[in-house]
C-alpha cells in the first residue's frame, strides 16, 4: 500500500512512498510541503507507527515509537494539535482510543 498524490483532476500522478510496506491514512501537515500517515515499514503485521514525508517522497521522519498500533491522524484546523487513534491502553485488542497532543517540532 504505497502513497501517491496527484493534481485534483487525475493528472500528474506520483508515488512517494517506495518501501512495500503498509502505509496509509495520509494527510497534509500545515506547511503543505508534508504529509503525515501511518506504516509499519519498521515493524511487523499491524504494528503501526506515524511518519512525514515530503510531497516530493524526500525527508523521512518517523514519530517516537510507541508501544502499540497507531495510526488515523489528523491535525486541528488551526493546525497546532494533532489527533490519532491508538491501540495503546489495550495493545493485544483491537480496541482503539483517540488521542490528542500539541505538534511540536
Amino acid at each position: 500500500m504505497e502513497l501517491f498524490l496527484m493534481n485534483a483532476d487525475g493528472t500528474n500522478q506520483r508515488q512517494i512512498t517506495h518501501n512495500g510496506a503498509a502505509n496509509f491514512c495520509p494527510y497534509f501537515m500545515n506547511d503543505g510541503k508534508r504529509l503525515i500517515f501511518a506504516s509499519n515499514v519498521n515493524a511487523k503485521g499491524f504494528d503501526f507507527d506515524l511518519w512525514t514525508i515530503g510531497k516530493d517522497g524526500q525527508d523521512w521522519s518517523a514519530s517516537p515509537p510507541l508501544p502499540a498500533s497507531t495510526g488515523f491522524c489528523v491535525f486541528s484546523p488551526d493546525g497546532q494539535y494533532l489527533i490519532w487513534a491508538s491501540s495503546r491502553p489495550k495493545p493485544d485488542s483491537h480496541e482503539m482510543n483517540l488521542f490528542i497532543a500539541k505538534w511540536v517540532e
